[in-house]
């Protein structure tokens, strides 16, 4: 499905201001949140795609590049927040996107809704564990690998679950005191004078007493990883995989979110593809086409030989029968098809200029006969 214009995502004219951006993400952010709609899959994935417009739309920077050059100036759709490289030999360039931008806490707290972002916001005393973010990459693979499929060794570094104190948060053997924003009762009196979870303690009434040293309090750190990814055979351009638990460590020893891999097939310097179909261009002598041949050609498997018959025409097609792509459901090959280009040589002087006027007198060939002006 098509990525929608983040200006329509947001409900705002392209000549928005930065406050009318603003009130407008505030408002569906209210209307479409997890926690005010529990179980709502469509909700969330709202949620989402308000999110992601915001993030890019709040920033003059890439708000301008936006305007410019849409989505394809954001890689898989979204702004990058990291980068690792890896892949075939040469060094790439990955970015991902982990949620929201750099201020969610402070822009809620003004709205008494600060407990039900608090999953967002990555409060260092949140006790309670929560699923991690969906983070989201773009890598490039080689068109042969598209073809065939492999595997992809990408290199990232993720938020993950803190070693020293098992994602909690808390550093080891350290006393849980009551937490001081809510007194222990994990309310607090929020929007409309309506008790709200406390957005301190997660709703548990206790906190600890000594964050953690090695992640701060947040249960997370950010870590290296190298992630395999497995290409299906057949995959197209643009296509999005899913690498479940490898997202961001949940806060509170929740657990991870999921990796999205956005897929870019690398152009290929003699193959291109047609749906299930691979093309190959293939130059032949005026001879060779007249006369017929055997010629070596590549395909994604390897050389093979291919008869060309005489009186083949330039841009005829000779198909090579399932060495084409596969179906991803059934596995099913389409084919190659060879595309002729008929190459005359630019310079004809003595005994071939006069063996040509020859064979054009032999010949008495009209090739312009079956043509109607």
């Amino acid at each position: 499905m098509a990525k929608r214009d983040y200006y329509e995502v947001l409900g705002v004219s392209r000549n928005a201001s930065q406050d009318e951006i603003k009130r407008a993400y505030r408002r569906l952010a209210r209307k479409y949140h997890p926690d005010v709609n529990p179980g709502d899959k469509q909700a969330e994935e709202r949620f989402k795609e308000i999110q992601e417009a915001y993030e890019v739309l709040s920033d003059p920077e890439k708000r301008a590049q936006y305007d410019r050059f849409g989505h394809a100036g954001f890689g898989a759709g979204a702004a990058g927040a990291g980068a690792g490289t890896g892949g075939f030999g040469g060094e790439r360039v990955y970015t991902w996107w982990t949620g929201s931008g750099e201020d969610f806490t402070s822009f809620f707290e003004d709205s008494d809704l600060s407990d039900l972002f608090g999953r967002f916001t990555g409060a260092t005393t949140r006790t309670r564990a929560a699923r991690g973010h969906d983070l989201r990459t773009t890598i490039t693979i080689p068109f042969v690998t598209a073809v065939k499929g492999g595997s992809v060794d990408l290199r990232i570094r993720r938020p993950s679950k803190c070693k020293t104190c098992g994602g909690s948060g808390a550093a080891p053997g350290t006393t849980w005191v009551r937490c001081p924003s809510c007194g222990g009762s994990g309310r607090i009196r929020g929007m409309f004078g309506l008790g709200v979870s406390c957005s301190s303690c997660g709703g548990e009434g206790k906190v600890p007493g000594t964050p953690c040293g090695t992640c701060g309090g947040s249960g997370v750190v950010d870590t290296p990883e190298t992630i395999s990814v497995r290409i299906p055979p057949g995959i197209e351009d643009g296509t999005e995989l899913r690498v479940r638990g490898k997202g961001a460590a949940g806060p509170g020893g929740g657990a991870p979110g999921d990796l999205y891999v956005r897929v870019q097939v690398a152009s290929h310097p003699y193959f291109r593809r047609e749906g299930r179909n691979v093309i190959l261009r293939l130059p032949l002598s005026i001879s060779e086409a007249a006369l017929g041949t055997k010629v070596d050609v590549p395909t994604v498997d390897g050389m093979v030989t291919l008869n060309v018959p005489p009186g083949t025409s330039s841009h005829q097609r000779l198909r090579l029968r399932g060495k084409g792509v596969p179906d991803p459901k059934s596995g099913e090959r389409g084919d190659q098809l060879v595309e002729v280009q008929i190459v005359v040589p630019k310079n004809i002087t003595g005994r071939a200029r006069e063996l040509f006027e020859e064979l054009n007198r032999e010949l008495h060939y009209n090739p312009r006969e079956a043509v109607r002006w």
